[in-house]
């Protein structure tokens, strides 16, 4: 049903395996794509859902609204959660047919949608820097930019230092983002870029664009991050440091460059040169203080969008 930001519509599907399922997609429809809380006591599940069959959840929402559909929904014989870069996930069950954890893979759902497509992958633009630049604060804004009118434009944060759309959506404290971060900083695996590039990989048979931040250092690990992308954007506040990503995206990784950005701690903009690839001095990239993605460099990202629909 249509509430005033969140829309919910109910469509049947069977797995590759004979499965019937129910899937309850989660759209909202508000541009800024912002919802508040207390639309959870006025929302309500889509007529003809069938609590014989399991039900599949699907959207981008924030997790509280997930925690309510999937309570909502427990009359149902089980409940998934799609992760585009998965399948969907089971999270609870009263079935012998499936088990909670048991993840039902994306070429085996049938969903029978445009958005899939193994055959035809989207671009993924890959966001690269030397630390401190400001890679997460540009990666959060272009995607902030282009989901208003792109919805399926998604972004990937590749990295493990704990920072995320969460932290930066949080309240203009330096010192208290810091904090959050450091608490969930993880550590580097041998698994870790493998299993982002094949994340990659899924996003792009679905999503118009992915925008992937991967960290702030050349490291021979994230080859398997560079086969799963196609273009890259390098942003730095050092001149020095921006021919060694050239060399690794482009010249190792055979990525296309769609932009550099000089970082700067200036408010300003100013145009280098548009081709072969635009270059901009322009700031600052600091969460709170950024007044927004330039228009010409959305206009080149949204270019490559536009090639993929």
């Amino acid at each position: 049903m249509a509430d005033a930001s969140i829309q919910l519509t109910l469509s049947h599907h069977q797995t590759t395996q004979g499965l019937a399922y129910q899937l309850v997609t989660i759209e909202l429809v508000s541009r800024d794509r912002i919802i508040e809380p207390q639309e959870l006591a006025t929302l309500r599940l889509p007529a003809g859902l069938d609590p014989r069959k399991g039900v599949v959840l699907s959207g981008r929402a924030p997790v509280w609204l997930y925690a309510y559909l999937v309570h909502e929904c427990h009359p149902t014989v089980w409940v998934a959660c799609f992760d585009p870069r998965l399948g969907a996930v089971v999270t609870t069950t009263h079935s012998k047919l499936v088990s909670v954890g048991q993840v039902l893979p994306l070429e085996d759902l049938n969903l029978g949608v445009p958005s899939i497509q193994p055959d035809k992958l989207g671009p993924a633009l890959l966001v690269v820097g030397p630390p401190d630049s400001g890679k997460s604060v540009l990666s959060h804004q272009l995607f902030v930019t282009l989901v208003k009118d792109y919805p399926d434009v998604y972004l990937q944060r590749a990295q493990w230092d704990g920072e995320g759309n969460w932290t930066l959506e949080l309240p203009e404290n330096a010192s208290e983002r810091e904090a959050f971060k450091l608490a969930n900083k993880g550590t580097l695996t041998e698994r870790f870029f493998p299993y982002q590039g094949q994340a990659i990989r899924n996003l792009r048979q679905q999503k118009s664009l992915v925008i992937v931040d991967a960290g702030g250092m050349v490291q021979p690990e994230k080859q398997s991050i560079l086969d799963a992308c196609t273009h890259y954007l390098i942003i730095s506040s050092k001149p020095e440091e921006i021919e060694p990503w050239h060399e690794f995206c482009g010249n190792q990784g055979n990525l296309q460059p769609i932009a550099v950005i000089h970082s700067t701690l200036e408010t300003m903009i100013e145009v280098l040169q548009r081709e072969p690839f635009l270059e901009v001095r322009c700031g600052p990239w600091v969460q709170g203080e950024t007044d927004g993605v330039p228009e010409v460099l959305v206009e080149k990202v949204r270019a490559l969008l536009q090639e993929s629909l």
